[in-house]
């Protein structure tokens, strides 16, 4: 089999010719992705609105420029994510709408509406058979199962739980209805480490409320607790850890598998485009953005999910570290995400999306002038 062609450009810009959302447009068509949209196709624009707080996730203008060219295309473009399974500013449509708008995602600026694809309490949703190793069928969000195409615009980024955060997370977490985070999520257990002092903030997280404050001190409520990882992503003192004692892979290849759900709906109907771009170590999910990682890298473009993934990897690690930054310490050719989250190996998701037929990791990087 050929290797899959990643479609790339640099950040350089010189005149209004190479400006970069001119580059961008001729990414868009240059990797073929206005050949995944057909006259009047409902189109998914899928991306992470940002948690309040962030300051990280996708500029607008980015979508505004994929947006103008999904029309150009024939599409009737409209602008998605789904609810978060933990309690924070995105958990039902509503918030979730008013956190899009107040970071900039308005019909005024990108030209395009939002839909929240897994509806009012993130319970609409389509079950899609994929008779996999982990799930028989998995829980994809009604509006992007019911789009006739996909443009995923991911943000790379680190993740503590799956090493990394690119294309496949977007569409796999970000494209499941809240059970579905839930079923992905269910592999992960957390415990309380020394030192906690009790200040609840993993109490105000905690969707299931699993978790209680008792003499100054944090504790899950195993039977209640559904291993949505919130608590140690959120605890400002980094005494909840998740418990690896399971197979380390189990999120990502549960992850791998929702993405493999979603793409069977929509074969011949996805193109994806990843920003290697502010690569801070954590998601956008946090409602803080530390400082990012590496140089920013450049914007890539394919139709194969696995192999653009991989591509960005392999740009970020062949990278320098940046002073003041988690890298600061990390040489080019270091693998940035496996050392900033050491418990976590973030080429699980792509060996097992490549096993599962998700796309491949052999790619060819080819530059758009």
């Amino acid at each position: 089999m050929p290797a899959s062609k990643v479609y790339y450009i640099n950040l350089r810009s010189a005149k209004d010719s190479d400006s970069l959302l001119r580059k961008l447009s001729r990414l868009f068509r240059q990797a073929g992705l206005a050949n995944c949209i057909d006259q009047d196709d409902l189109v998914a624009v899928k991306l992470h609105f940002g948690e309040m707080g962030n300051t990280a996730f996708l500029r607008p203008i980015y979508a505004r420029t994929v947006v103008a060219e999904v029309k150009k295309a024939g599409g009737k473009p409209f602008l998605t994510d789904t609810n978060t399974l933990y309690l924070g500013e995105r958990s039902n449509a509503v918030d979730h709408l008013n956190a899009a708008i107040a970071n900039g995602f308005a019909y005024a600026v990108c030209g395009a509406p939002i839909i929240i694809a897994d509806g009012l309490h993130g319970k609409d949703f389509i079950e899609v058979e994929i008779n996999l190793e982990h799930f028989q069928k998995v829980k994809i969000a009604s509006a992007i199962y019911h789009a006739h195409g996909l443009i995923a615009l991911s943000h790379v980024k680190g993740h503590p739980l799956t090493g990394f955060g690119g294309a496949i997370k977007n569409i796999a977490m970000g494209g499941a209805s809240r059970g579905g985070k839930q079923m992905m999520h269910s592999a992960v257990r957390p415990e309380v480490g020394e030192g906690c002092i009790g200040c609840g903030v993993c109490v105000r997280w905690c969707p299931a409320a699993a978790i209680t404050v008792v003499d100054g001190v944090a504790q899950i409520n195993t039977d209640l607790c559904i291993g949505c990882g919130e608590c140690p992503v959120n605890c400002p003192h980094g005494v909840m850890r998740i418990q690896w004692g399971g197979p380390k892979r189990a999120v990502q290849e549960r992850m791998a598998e929702f993405a493999y759900g979603l793409m069977r709906t929509k074969e011949g109907k996805a193109g994806f485009i990843n920003f290697v771009m502010d690569v801070v170590p954590e998601c956008d999910c946090f409602s803080w953005s530390d400082a990012p990682i590496v140089p920013d890298l450049g914007i890539l473009a394919s139709t194969d999910p696995v192999a653009i993934d991989q591509a960005s990897l392999d740009l970020i690690n062949a990278a320098p570290g940046l002073p003041n930054s988690k890298a600061a310490d990390l040489p080019s050719g270091a693998d940035k995400f496996r050392l900033i989250h050491p418990d976590v190996d973030p080429e699980v998701q792509l060996a097992y999306a490549e096993k599962i037929g998700l796309g491949q990791r052999d790619y060819e990087l080819v530059e758009v002038k």
